[in-house]
């Protein structure tokens, strides 16, 4: 089955084309980026106008990559939530729009369940069960997944997720948007250990987040810092980014390793676009290592690859052709669903 991917839940246009027998066939993707520079943050009118803009042009140049004719898709998925409502709308219509038009089958997609199985595109995916833990930029969650669709939530963010914190923090070193990759580069420069900042909600058992606090010491101490002037060194800016990193890195090891050892797994998959950052991947690494030689057993941490791990079609493509191809699709109505329990997904 060939299946035409459509991505618009926040601030990037992404389109795809998956085969079920061949694989990934082609992906775009088209970042808004220099449209919401200008004010620190996404703008979400201005985010569904350029959706509307840009979603169709990237569907004929993603099938034309894909060296297919329209009449070749089989079936149509796009995001249908969580995330910007006019964003999602916009992917929503044009989806159920050309399903029309092809005669094919369409669904609306999980934006976090895409994500949670973009490792799956990889040459060697993982294979279920595993834990995975979702940090993109309004979630960070520890999932068990026993199958597509067979989800138990183990922990999340009660306030900031670890991404926004990120983007937070960016902001307040006066990093342009978006603050969490400059943070993570700038960050490179920063002295190890220099700051010691805490290590939220580790002291207790359990597995939720929590990084407002975490965001607000940081806030404290680059006013402390700052001189005279109210101007903060470059090289104390850049050890402050360090420190906020390694905690964040730090907290989400803590966490991880808890919920390896509570469910008895030994495969941990990260997702979400903060997954991508270097520093957690090193120590995740370095956890399930140590933490599974010490259980004598073998486990192992899979990610996708950097440009699967912010918003893409690709994702929605993949996840889309797994409930297709297991019969599920959209009835008459148009659904688009900012707030959206993973939990309540059906199996397949």
């Amino acid at each position: 089955m060939i299946v035409l991917g459509i991505e618009t839940s926040c601030d990037e246009t992404g389109v795809a084309i998956y085969d079920s027998e061949q694989g990934l066939l082609a992906d775009c993707l088209y970042s808004q980026i220099e449209i919401h520079a200008k004010y620190g943050g996404v703008i979400p009118e201005l985010a569904s106008r350029d959706h509307i803009l840009k979603t169709l042009p990237l569907i004929h140049e993603v099938v034309a990559k894909a060296g297919i004719q329209l009449s070749d898709i089989g079936g149509i998925a796009y995001t249908a939530g969580p995330g910007l409502i006019g964003a999602l709308l916009v992917g929503a219509s044009i989806g159920r729009s050309l399903g029309m038009a092809l005669d094919v089958p369409t669904l609306g997609v999980h934006h976090m369940e895409g994500h949670l199985l973009a490792p799956m595109l990889e040459a060697e995916p993982p294979q279920f069960p595993f834990v995975a833990l979702l940090v993109s930029g309004g979630h960070t969650q520890l999932v068990e997944v026993e199958g597509i669709g067979r989800y138990q939530l183990l922990g999340e963010s009660l306030d900031d997720a670890a991404g926004e914190a990120f983007d937070k923090v960016g902001k307040m070193l006066g990093l342009p948007y978006p603050g969490g990759p400059n943070v993570a580069k700038l960050a490179q420069q920063g002295t190890p250990e220099k700051f010691k900042f805490p290590r939220p909600m580790t002291n207790r058992p359990g597995l939720d987040f929590s990084f407002s606090g975490l965001k607000t010491f940081v806030r404290n101490t680059i006013a402390e810092y700052r001189d005279e002037n109210d101007e903060l060194d470059e090289q104390i800016r850049a050890d402050i980014a360090r420190g906020f990193e390694e905690a964040v890195v730090a907290t989400l090891t803590i966490k991880c390793r808890r919920a390896l050892q509570q469910t008895g797994l030994r495969t941990l998959i990260i997702a979400g676009g903060v997954s991508a950052n270097i520093e957690l991947r090193k120590g995740l690494e370095a956890m399930v290592a140590k933490d599974l030689e010490k259980r004598d057993s073998k486990g192992k941490l899979f990610y996708a690859q950097a440009k699967y791990c912010t918003d893409n079609g690709a994702m929605i493509a993949y996840a889309g052709c797994q409930r297709l191809m297991a019969g599920q699709k959209d009835d008459l109505e148009i659904r688009a669903q900012p707030r959206w329990s993973l939990e309540s997904l059906p199996a397949i």
